[in-house]
């Protein structure tokens, strides 16, 4: 069964575009396909949300972005992909890495080709 949705309400109040601390990204891969995201999808990420254990992230490490679930191993960070063909990345001390922010939504084109 399908909810009729208000004809005022905007895509920016369905997934809480807040500018500047959500911003959208487009993904490239299939490591996190386990977690209902595929490559072209869209990403909505919150800068401003505290990451957890758990979450879906956009981090980058070594300049390189990229998008896996936050867990932690002795305290140390570590990237896991949501399709087992993947290992965990574990984070080094001499690895540069940053989190850009939690995902809080994907969107998908159902059309494309």
């Amino acid at each position: 069964m399908l909810e009729d949705m208000p004809a005022s309400l905007s895509i920016d109040q369905v997934v809480n575009l807040r500018a500047p601390e959500t911003y959208l990204v487009r993904v490239q891969g299939d490591s996190m396909q386990g977690a209902g995201i595929f490559s072209g999808d869209i990403l909505v990420v919150d800068k401003g949300r505290e990451p957890m254990r758990g979450n879906v992230i956009i981090a980058v490490i070594n300049d390189e972005p990229i998008c896996k679930r936050l867990d932690y191993c002795e305290g140390a960070p570590v990237l896991r992909s949501d399709n087992p063909k993947y290992p965990p990345r574990f984070i080094l001390e001499s690895d540069r890495f940053e989190v850009w922010g939690v995902v809080r939504y994907s969107l998908r084109d159902h059309d494309r080709n």
